[in-house]
Protein backbone atom coordinates (compact mmCIF):
# COMPACT_ATOMS: atom_id res chain seq x y z
CA UNK A 1 0.00 0.00 0.00
CA UNK A 2 1.34 3.21 -0.89
CA UNK A 3 1.16 4.95 2.81
CA UNK A 4 -1.43 7.61 3.38
CA UNK A 5 0.26 10.50 5.31
CA UNK A 6 -2.68 13.26 7.45
CA UNK A 7 -1.89 15.74 9.37
CA UNK A 8 -3.56 17.81 12.35
CA UNK A 9 -2.69 21.26 13.71
CA UNK A 10 -1.24 23.85 14.28
CA UNK A 11 -4.11 25.37 15.83
CA UNK A 12 -4.91 28.98 16.30
CA UNK A 13 -5.50 29.90 19.81
CA UNK A 14 -9.02 28.94 21.42
CA UNK A 15 -11.85 31.04 21.86
CA UNK A 16 -14.79 30.79 23.82
CA UNK A 17 -16.74 33.09 21.77
CA UNK A 18 -15.02 34.28 18.45
CA UNK A 19 -18.26 32.46 16.55
CA UNK A 20 -20.95 34.10 18.44
CA UNK A 21 -20.56 36.56 21.26
CA UNK A 22 -22.98 36.48 23.94
CA UNK A 23 -26.74 36.07 23.29
CA UNK A 24 -29.65 34.39 24.68
CA UNK A 25 -31.99 33.59 22.39
CA UNK A 26 -35.77 34.31 22.88
CA UNK A 27 -37.47 31.37 21.08
CA UNK A 28 -36.09 28.68 18.52
CA UNK A 29 -34.06 29.66 15.85
CA UNK A 30 -30.82 30.62 14.71
CA UNK A 31 -27.93 32.23 16.71
CA UNK A 32 -26.48 35.45 15.45
CA UNK A 33 -22.79 34.60 14.20
CA UNK A 34 -20.88 37.51 14.91
CA UNK A 35 -17.50 37.23 16.07
CA UNK A 36 -14.09 37.23 14.71
CA UNK A 37 -14.14 34.16 12.69
CA UNK A 38 -17.27 35.49 11.22
CA UNK A 39 -17.37 37.11 7.65
CA UNK A 40 -20.74 37.18 5.85
CA UNK A 41 -22.60 35.54 8.01
CA UNK A 42 -19.96 32.43 7.78
CA UNK A 43 -17.41 31.36 10.32
CA UNK A 44 -14.33 30.27 8.70
CA UNK A 45 -11.76 28.49 10.94
CA UNK A 46 -8.07 28.49 10.67
CA UNK A 47 -8.42 24.76 9.99
CA UNK A 48 -10.75 22.30 11.12
CA UNK A 49 -11.41 21.72 14.44
CA UNK A 50 -14.17 21.33 17.11
CA UNK A 51 -16.89 23.67 17.78
CA UNK A 52 -17.56 25.09 21.26
CA UNK A 53 -21.02 26.12 22.83
CA UNK A 54 -20.91 27.29 26.15
CA UNK A 55 -24.28 28.04 28.15
CA UNK A 56 -25.88 27.12 31.54
CA UNK A 57 -28.64 25.67 29.30
CA UNK A 58 -29.14 22.30 29.51
CA UNK A 59 -32.69 21.32 28.21
CA UNK A 60 -32.43 23.08 24.58
CA UNK A 61 -30.63 21.19 21.76
CA UNK A 62 -28.37 22.97 19.21
CA UNK A 63 -27.70 22.02 15.40
CA UNK A 64 -24.23 22.97 13.65
CA UNK A 65 -24.71 23.15 10.20
CA UNK A 66 -20.85 23.87 8.26
CA UNK A 67 -18.55 22.07 5.91
CA UNK A 68 -15.79 19.94 5.01
CA UNK A 69 -12.45 22.07 3.40
CA UNK A 70 -13.83 20.12 -0.13
CA UNK A 71 -17.36 22.01 0.88
CA UNK A 72 -18.87 18.31 2.10
CA UNK A 73 -21.65 19.24 4.10
CA UNK A 74 -21.47 18.11 7.83
CA UNK A 75 -24.44 18.67 10.75
CA UNK A 76 -25.23 17.56 14.29
CA UNK A 77 -27.04 18.24 17.34
CA UNK A 78 -26.55 18.06 20.93
CA UNK A 79 -27.58 19.49 24.36
CA UNK A 80 -25.16 21.08 26.61
CA UNK A 81 -23.80 19.91 29.90
CA UNK A 82 -21.22 20.89 32.79
CA UNK A 83 -21.61 24.76 31.10
CA UNK A 84 -20.08 23.81 27.44
CA UNK A 85 -19.77 20.50 25.12
CA UNK A 86 -17.62 20.44 21.81
CA UNK A 87 -18.79 18.85 18.76
CA UNK A 88 -17.90 15.14 17.63
CA UNK A 89 -16.89 16.79 14.18
CA UNK A 90 -14.03 19.02 12.78
CA UNK A 91 -15.67 22.05 11.06
CA UNK A 92 -13.68 23.82 8.04
CA UNK A 93 -16.76 26.60 7.83
CA UNK A 94 -19.81 26.84 10.09
CA UNK A 95 -23.07 28.38 8.16
CA UNK A 96 -25.38 28.29 10.88
CA UNK A 97 -26.18 27.35 14.41
CA UNK A 98 -29.58 27.20 15.74
CA UNK A 99 -31.50 26.17 19.27
CA UNK A 100 -34.47 24.36 19.75
CA UNK A 101 -36.54 26.80 21.85
CA UNK A 102 -35.76 29.79 24.45
CA UNK A 103 -32.51 29.69 25.87
CA UNK A 104 -32.24 29.69 29.75
CA UNK A 105 -28.96 31.10 30.12
CA UNK A 106 -26.38 33.32 27.74
CA UNK A 107 -24.97 31.75 24.50
CA UNK A 108 -21.50 32.06 22.96
CA UNK A 109 -19.97 29.75 20.35
CA UNK A 110 -16.19 29.11 19.71
CA UNK A 111 -12.96 26.56 19.80
CA UNK A 112 -10.98 24.55 22.02
CA UNK A 113 -7.91 23.27 21.45
CA UNK A 114 -8.98 19.64 19.99
CA UNK A 115 -8.99 18.70 16.51
CA UNK A 116 -8.65 15.44 14.28
CA UNK A 117 -6.90 14.19 11.30
CA UNK A 118 -9.15 13.35 8.12
CA UNK A 119 -10.05 9.54 8.40
CA UNK A 120 -7.84 6.65 7.01
CA UNK A 121 -10.06 4.33 5.25
CA UNK A 122 -8.35 1.11 5.50
CA UNK A 123 -9.29 -2.04 3.47
CA UNK A 124 -10.67 -5.07 4.62
CA UNK A 125 -9.98 -7.18 1.75
CA UNK A 126 -6.27 -6.99 2.37
CA UNK A 127 -3.45 -7.91 4.96
CA UNK A 128 -4.90 -6.42 8.17
CA UNK A 129 -1.39 -5.84 9.02
CA UNK A 130 -1.41 -1.85 9.61
CA UNK A 131 1.93 0.37 10.69
CA UNK A 132 1.60 3.49 12.03
CA UNK A 133 4.23 6.51 12.66
CA UNK A 134 3.18 9.85 14.82
CA UNK A 135 5.25 12.75 14.04
CA UNK A 136 4.55 15.02 16.87
CA UNK A 137 5.95 18.60 17.10
CA UNK A 138 6.30 21.23 19.67
CA UNK A 139 3.85 20.65 22.78
CA UNK A 140 0.95 18.74 20.66
CA UNK A 141 -0.61 15.50 22.67
CA UNK A 142 -2.82 13.18 20.95
CA UNK A 143 -4.08 9.60 20.46
CA UNK A 144 -4.53 7.31 18.06
CA UNK A 145 -7.60 5.85 17.38
CA UNK A 146 -10.26 3.91 15.14
CA UNK A 147 -13.46 2.88 14.67
CA UNK A 148 -15.26 -0.27 13.05
CA UNK A 149 -18.59 2.08 12.51
CA UNK A 150 -19.00 2.99 9.25
CA UNK A 151 -21.38 6.30 7.75
CA UNK A 152 -21.21 4.62 4.02
CA UNK A 153 -22.38 0.58 5.14
CA UNK A 154 -24.93 -0.46 3.19
CA UNK A 155 -26.24 -2.61 6.80
CA UNK A 156 -26.02 -0.90 9.56
CA UNK A 157 -25.11 3.14 8.78
CA UNK A 158 -23.80 5.51 11.18
CA UNK A 159 -24.06 9.47 11.11
CA UNK A 160 -20.64 10.39 10.82
CA UNK A 161 -21.36 12.19 14.41
CA UNK A 162 -22.27 9.09 16.08
CA UNK A 163 -19.28 7.36 14.60
CA UNK A 164 -17.46 5.38 18.25
CA UNK A 165 -13.80 6.16 18.48
CA UNK A 166 -11.60 4.14 20.05
CA UNK A 167 -8.66 4.51 22.00
CA UNK A 168 -5.48 2.13 20.19
CA UNK A 169 -4.70 -0.71 22.64
CA UNK A 170 -1.04 0.27 22.68
CA UNK A 171 -0.71 3.04 25.78
CA UNK A 172 2.15 4.45 24.03
CA UNK A 173 0.13 6.57 21.40
CA UNK A 174 -2.64 7.30 23.80
CA UNK A 175 -1.86 11.02 24.98
CA UNK A 176 1.69 10.90 23.19
CA UNK A 177 3.97 13.42 22.46
CA UNK A 178 7.00 13.77 20.09
CA UNK A 179 7.50 10.63 17.77
CA UNK A 180 5.47 7.28 18.21
CA UNK A 181 5.58 4.25 16.01
CA UNK A 182 2.76 1.65 16.06
CA UNK A 183 0.68 -0.58 14.46
CA UNK A 184 -2.76 -2.20 14.13
CA UNK A 185 -2.87 -6.13 13.87
CA UNK A 186 -5.92 -6.05 12.79
CA UNK A 187 -7.23 -3.33 10.28
CA UNK A 188 -10.48 -1.21 11.47
CA UNK A 189 -12.63 0.58 9.14
CA UNK A 190 -11.13 3.72 10.03
CA UNK A 191 -8.43 5.27 11.68
CA UNK A 192 -7.45 8.85 12.82
CA UNK A 193 -5.51 11.04 14.98
CA UNK A 194 -6.83 13.41 17.86
CA UNK A 195 -5.09 16.29 18.89
CA UNK A 196 -6.05 16.27 22.61
CA UNK A 197 -4.03 19.65 23.38
CA UNK A 198 -1.00 21.68 23.03
CA UNK A 199 0.36 23.33 20.48
CA UNK A 200 2.16 21.99 17.29
CA UNK A 201 1.50 19.77 14.86
CA UNK A 202 1.12 15.46 14.27
CA UNK A 203 1.86 14.34 10.87
CA UNK A 204 0.60 10.68 10.55
CA UNK A 205 1.71 8.05 8.33
CA UNK A 206 -0.57 4.83 7.74
CA UNK A 207 0.56 1.82 5.83
CA UNK A 208 -0.93 -1.55 5.30
CA UNK A 209 0.48 -4.26 4.12
CA UNK A 210 -0.12 -5.85 0.38
CA UNK A 211 -2.74 -3.74 -0.51
CA UNK A 212 -3.02 -3.25 -4.21
CA UNK A 213 -2.96 0.41 -5.28
CA UNK A 214 -4.92 1.54 -8.06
Amino acid sequence: MRPIIVTVGPLAAASANNIATSQTPAGAGALTLNSSLVTGGVAILDTPRRILITTSDTTETFTITGTTPTGTLLTESFLVSGGSTYSALDYATVTSITISGAATGAVTVGTNSIASTPWVRLDEWANTQVAIQCNGTGTANYTVQSTMDDPNSAFAPVTPSAVDWVNTNDTNAVNATGVVQTNFLFSPTFARVLLNSGTGTVTTTFAQANVANA
